[in-house]
């Protein structure tokens, strides 16, 4: 496998309050490896955004390791145009917390040949953000555990 796809999305409900994750990630073929979301307790929608990347990192190496491949190009597809800009360079990261998740992804990155972050409508990213509600919505009903799929 030379290729992964991978859509995150972070929200909240408020900004901060309850937040939650989703990741979907489909091999060079598109279809789907893996589906993941979580509730992250309070956060902003930022912060949200930050750790569906940091956490589609660990999926992807968990990925790897349990199929024993190497995957050489990622590209990711977010609906934060934000968080694609200063994941590219194109804007700095002034808030501190974001600027610690920044590291933890340009650190994981280095590990792969090419990485890609592209800023899509929301529209676009619809699996990733029903795996975010999914996340939130257990949470406020006290089914607080990662939803693995």
């Amino acid at each position: 496998m030379s290729k992964m796809i991978i859509y995150t999305d972070g929200g909240a409900r408020g900004n901060p309050g309850p937040a939650g994750i989703g990741v979907v990630i489909l091999n060079d073929s598109n279809d789907i490896v893996r589906e993941y979301c979580e509730y992250i307790g309070q956060a902003t929608n930022n912060q949200a955004e930050y750790l569906a990347v940091v956490k589609a990192f660990d999926l992807i190496r968990a990925c790897e390791i349990e199929n024993n491949v190497s995957v050489e190009s990622l590209e990711f597809f977010l609906d934060s145009e934000l968080v694609v800009k200063q994941l590219n360079g194109e804007y700095r990261v002034k808030n501190k917390d974001l600027g610690a998740l920044f590291v933890k992804i340009h650190n994981a990155r280095a590990g792969y040949e090419n990485v890609t972050f592209e800023h899509i409508p929301r529209e676009k990213n619809k699996e990733a953000d029903l795996l975010v509600n999914k996340a939130i919505d257990g949470a406020l009903n006290r089914h607080k555990k990662p939803c693995l799929i």
